[in-house]
């Protein structure tokens, strides 16, 4: 998919803040990064907006999302599109995370 069709899919909005931007100040983000495996399907790539994607930095989704309640929330209600399986892995790690226990994924 194209950066405008993934915009246009996500109605301009960023899925960590919940709010609509123009798309000059959006960008794609990867739920699995492509360092990791991730590829650029329609169901690994969201839109963010340049100041939730600059927070997330280069952390992991999950750990982003553990750090931050109300990304997490937006991420969850707003990220339609993303494989189910990416979706439940980031759930799990997020759970792991909290309870205290090592992640099965690398940082």
């Amino acid at each position: 998919m194209k950066r405008a069709e993934i915009f246009a899919r996500d109605a301009y909005r960023c899925v960590y803040c919940g709010e609509v931007f123009p798309a000059e100040a959006l960008s794609v983000d990867h739920v699995q990064p492509r360092a990791r495996g991730g590829d650029n399907s329609a169901g690994n790539v969201v839109t963010a907006c340049g100041g939730c994607n600059t927070r997330k930095g280069h952390r992991h989704l999950a750990h982003f999302l553990a750090d931050e309640p109300d990304a997490r929330a937006h991420f969850f209600r707003l990220a339609r599109h993303v494989w189910p399986r990416h979706l439940r892995a980031v759930e799990e790690e997020i759970r792991e995370r909290e309870a205290g226990r090592p992640s099965k994924r690398p940082p």
